[in-house]
């Protein structure tokens, strides 16, 4: 069974220069744990395109199974990666999807 995570961000800052920066380094901290944290068969980071009420941020993880993506939560890198996006947003959303 594949688990597809769903993450969404509000990104703090109002600033589109600094929301860009923002939205690269949590792109960067995320795309750095494929090959860190085993269970991860895929990960994608996007930034929205259309503005207006949109959510800044998006990622879509597959996992191998649940007890993956519980794994992936603990690990050290993922924690690392945590503290900075949670420096940086305003709000979160997420749904873990079974496929």
């Amino acid at each position: 069974m594949t688990i597809r995570h769903i993450v969404s961000w509000q990104l703090a800052a109002t600033d589109p220069v600094e929301q860009a920066e923002h939205a690269a380094g949590i792109r960067a901290r995320l795309h750095a744990l494929v090959g860190v944290i085993d269970g991860i068969r895929a990960l994608s980071v996007g930034t929205d395109v259309a503005g207006g009420g949109n959510w800044h941020v998006v990622l879509v993880a597959d996992f191998d199974d649940l007890d993956a993506v519980n794994r992936y939560q603990v690990h050290p890198a993922h924690t690392a990666a945590g503290a900075y996006i949670r420096s940086v947003v305003a709000a979160r959303s997420c749904v873990d999807v079974e496929l």
